[in-house]
């Protein structure tokens, strides 16, 4: 199948399908003409690449998630090491979107959001404690 029909079949974008090429991850045989010529065996693993992405592991994560795919002998253990990995760096990414949120609530809260030029906001953000605007804040 050419790209288009493996981009259809994985649910991948062509410029993704050419990108995993670049770095790797798939290597399609190529016809006499030169255009990449994807296997169906090359579909199947464009659609592992898409999911794995979707969950958010990184390119080298898949790159290790298909070596073990590839490999018939491997421990379930080793998998699981790589997606528990991945599953406490999404945790953590968590605990820090959440403690982002609250300093950002609480200066959203600090603000009047009226017509004075004072702003809790951009003093939080400058660095500076709510109320300690320099001398041209007003």
């Amino acid at each position: 199948m050419n790209i288009k029909e493996a981009a259809a079949a994985s649910g991948l974008p062509s410029k993704t399908i050419r990108y995993y090429e670049e770095i790797g991850l798939v290597a399609p045989a190529r016809a006499a003409n030169g255009y990449r010529a994807f296997s169906t065996r090359d579909a199947h693993v464009l659609s592992f690449l898409g999911r794995a992405r979707s969950l958010g592991f990184s390119i080298e994560e898949c790159r290790t998630l298909l070596s073990l795919y590839d490999d018939r002998g491997r421990a379930s253990a080793d998998v699981k090491r790589v997606a528990h990995a991945h599953l406490a760096d999404i945790d953590r990414k968590i605990d820090e979107l959440r403690a982002m949120r609250e300093t950002l609530q609480q200066l959203v809260d600090r603000c009047h959001g009226d017509d004075r030029p004072d702003c809790p906001i951009l003093e939080g953000l400058a660095g500076q404690s709510p109320g300690s605007g320099d001398s041209s804040s007003g």
